[in-house]
């Protein structure tokens, strides 16, 4: 069920660094392997770490499970959720640490959290109601109840369902399609978003009018331009 082991996460985290370094990738895909996205941390790996002391259970936290979120956070570039099955705890937490969540018709969602007699330790806290509203992700953090693609879609967790057997050729057009975006663009795009979620509009507005003198001194704005110019012209 592609559940989170450290070893998982720390390979994991290690290629996101690697995508975040590469200008080759343009976009990042994330599914899982098999039926199922990701069933959230390894129940084997809790019970060895019961006799851990507080603060060491706190540490390992953030320097192993936290790491995802953050690195994440970090990465300027489009990161696209395909969630191809189950998705569980941390593993929905994963998927909604994502810019972009696209399901299967037979995907499900629950933040299970509470079912072990645990906290959303993985940002789930953070993400969720941003998405949802307060209540809603507190109903789903209380309960632990499961929700179907198409509930995730109404509620605002998933942007499109999938038929089963089209979900990764169908995000893998979203994905190619965004690719040919300018990428300084894209990254400015990301970085207002997230950044506007935080600061007050002033701010926002200072902060988006240096993103503008920077894009449009760019080739990328200027051919853009010539080449809308030349179309109405010839229309």
């Amino acid at each position: 069920m592609n559940a989170f082991t450290f070893d998982m996460i720390a390979a994991w985290t290690d290629a996101l660094q690697q995508c975040r370094k590469d200008p080759a990738v343009k976009v990042v895909l994330v599914t899982g392997a098999g039926s199922a996205f990701c069933s959230g941390g390894d129940i084997v790996e809790m019970g060895d770490r019961l006799q851990q002391e507080p603060a060491q259970r706190k540490d390992e936290l953030f320097e192993k499970i936290q790491r995802i979120p953050l690195t994440l956070e970090d990465l300027d570039k489009p990161v696209i959720a395909a969630v191809n099955g189950v998705a569980t705890g941390a593993g929905m937490d994963l998927a909604l640490m994502c810019d972009l969540r696209y399901a299967a018709k037979s995907a499900r969602f629950a933040e299970t959290y509470v079912k072990v007699g645990l906290v959303p330790g993985a940002g789930g806290a953070h993400f969720l109601p941003r998405l949802v509203g307060t209540a809603k992700a507190l109903e789903l953090f209380f309960t632990g109840d499961f929700i179907d693609a198409e509930e995730a879609m109404r509620i605002g967790i998933v942007n499109k369902v999938f038929d089963d057997a089209m979900l990764v050729s169908e995000v893998e057009k979203i994905a190619r399609r965004i690719a040919r975006a300018p990428q300084l663009t894209l990254r400015m795009i990301k970085r207002a978003v997230y950044q506007g979620m935080r600061n007050d509009l002033r701010t926002n507005l200072d902060m988006i009018s240096s993103h503008y003198a920077v894009i449009t001194s760019t080739d990328d704005h200027k051919k853009a331009v010539e080449s809308f110019i030349a179309a109405k012209a010839k229309a």
